[in-house]
């Protein structure tokens, strides 16, 4: 009996019946954690689902990776268009990060 441990639904994959995303998943074992360090920032999956969305991500390598690459292209024009809308904001936080960095040295 073949349990299926990741499922496509709006727009997205993610772990069977949890609202955790498949990306959380990849991204934890593409940094090199183990599926039970995964497991532990994520305490609403079994260890079983961890190791089941890793096989499904390595089953389905090249369609995931497309997937992600998409995510973040998306990610980053969105990005980049807020800042276009609003530089003053983006501005303000960058010298707020300055004034923290070197507050910390």
């Amino acid at each position: 009996m073949e349990n299926s441990y990741v499922e496509k639904r709006d727009d997205g994959y993610w772990i069977a019946s949890s609202r955790v995303s498949l990306d959380s998943i990849v991204y934890g074992f593409w940094s090199g954690q183990t599926a039970e360090s995964i497991k532990q920032d994520f305490p609403v999956l079994t260890l079983e689902e961890v190791y089941g969305a890793i096989a499904y991500y390595l089953a389905h390598r090249h369609e995931i990776d497309g997937y992600l690459q998409s995510r973040h292209h998306d990610y980053e024009s969105r990005r980049q268009a807020a800042r276009d809308a609003d530089p003053a904001f983006y501005q303000k936080i960058t010298e707020a990060k300055r004034k923290l960095e070197t507050a910390r040295f």
